[in-house]
């Protein structure tokens, strides 16, 4: 009976292993992901920023996000993609039920005090592996996402997003997140 009785207990404790072992792996791979994203398409702003100003920063942004997020979803196998309660691109950027309910914590959050800029959320949804990292408004941010948009930024803006709900925000503000979803292995 003793041996039964550790044998079942082994048995619990390789399956809670095991399944720790792959949230791990999965947050990694996801945080790892997010980083690489966010690593990609700054330089690619910072870079348009000094070469033409904003409007080229809109217009680098407009091609170079998406190229981004997929290539990596094509290189990784995980869904990726950025998403805001007040999107810029409403054909790729509208959250989900899941996605907006983890902004709105976001966003409660960071009034709470909590720095947009470390908000993190994973958790396993049905047979979905889930993961967002906040994208806080920076300095570089305010010039197309800010209070004060120029005339020349507000006219690209209207050209390429018409249905543009992503201006308004402050300094360290939760301006939207990257987010990322991979099928669960079946059991």
């Amino acid at each position: 009976m003793l041996r039964l009785s550790c044998f079942f207990l082994l048995l619990c404790c390789s399956t809670v292993f095991s399944a720790e072992t792959i949230d791990t792996q999965l947050n990694d791979e996801a945080r790892q992901l997010a980083q690489r994203f966010v690593g990609e398409l700054k330089p690619q702003l910072q870079r348009a920023m000094l070469e033409g100003g904003p409007t080229l920063a809109i217009e680098a942004c407009a091609s170079a996000a998406p190229r981004i997020a997929d290539n990596l979803a094509a290189e990784s196998g995980w869904l990726v993609k950025r998403v805001s309660l007040k999107s810029r691109n409403a054909s790729r950027a509208q959250p989900d039920n899941w996605e907006k309910a983890v902004l709105v914590n976001f966003d409660e959050r960071q009034a709470a005090g909590e720095s947009a800029s470390m908000l993190v959320h994973a958790e396993i949804a049905g047979d979905w592996y889930r993961y967002m990292q906040a994208q806080a408004v920076e300095p570089l941010c305010l010039m197309c996402h800010g209070t004060d948009l120029t005339e020349p930024v507000r006219a690209i803006l209207s050209e390429y997003y018409p249905d543009d709900w992503a201006t308004g925000y402050v300094l360290g503000q939760v301006r939207g997140a990257i987010s990322l979803a991979r099928q669960l292995p079946e059991k």
